[in-house]
């Protein structure tokens, strides 16, 4: 692990102390300046950081390393994310308002239409891998995740790859959807599918084929 590697891992542990520290200076000392700092701990400062990383270090498709001398760009990332995973509370609430999430995963780098209904429990591990069309409809606790990774010859392989999902899709809820997937324009996915690794389904939700393996 490089040494920015080690310090990315320490970014949620700082997250947490900021959004701490300006939560007891609101009970100590009410304002809107506190109020506005903790607003900002919580999704402004992860947002900025994110930004200032993919300048630097860009996310990359296809298969790298994790374990060498090598700076892992999914791996910081991830670390920058990882609040929101750790916490969905923090993004359920805004899928209770219209179009706050789509263009909350929009300003992540994510590719979202218009009419996208979001329900609260849901959970997406990598927000820029997202390319989503229009009048897409998500069921009770879907997961997105575009990277996977498996030991491989004492190291660990990490996998990234982008997921589409086409427009007029509907997405049954407790779906598990992986790296790679593409899903067609008027796909309807069934309740507890599993669409593993670049999978294109078209049409229903047993029409899947895998076009690459990278086992």
């Amino acid at each position: 692990m490089t040494i920015l590697s080690t310090l990315l891992s320490f970014f949620p542990a700082l997250v947490i102390l900021m959004v701490f520290t300006s939560f007891i200076f609101i009970c100590i000392q009410p304002s809107i300046l506190c109020v506005a700092a903790f607003l900002f701990s919580l999704y402004i400062f992860p947002l900025l950081i994110y930004k200032l990383h993919e300048k630097f270090y860009p996310l990359q498709e296809g298969i790298s390393y994790l374990v060498g001398k090598n700076y892992s760009p999914w791996w910081g990332s991830h670390q920058i994310q990882v609040i929101y995973i750790t916490f969905p509370a923090l993004e359920a609430g805004l899928r209770l308002i219209p179009g706050a999430f789509s263009l909350w995963l929009r300003l992540w780098g994510a590719k979202v239409g218009k009419g996208v209904y979001w329900t609260p429990h849901l959970e997406i591990s990598d927000r820029a891998l997202l390319e989503i069309g229009n009048n897409v409809v998500f069921g009770h606790k879907i997961g997105i995740c575009s990277h996977i990774i498996k030991p491989k010859k004492q190291d660990l392989m990490l996998y990234v790859k982008r997921v589409k999902i086409g427009s007029n899709v509907f997405l049954g809820a407790g779906s598990y959807i992986g790296p790679g997937v593409q899903i067609a324009d008027g796909t309807f996915i069934g309740v507890g599918s599993h669409i593993y690794p670049n999978q294109v389904v078209k049409n229903f939700s047993s029409k899947a084929e895998n076009t690459q393996s990278i086992y």
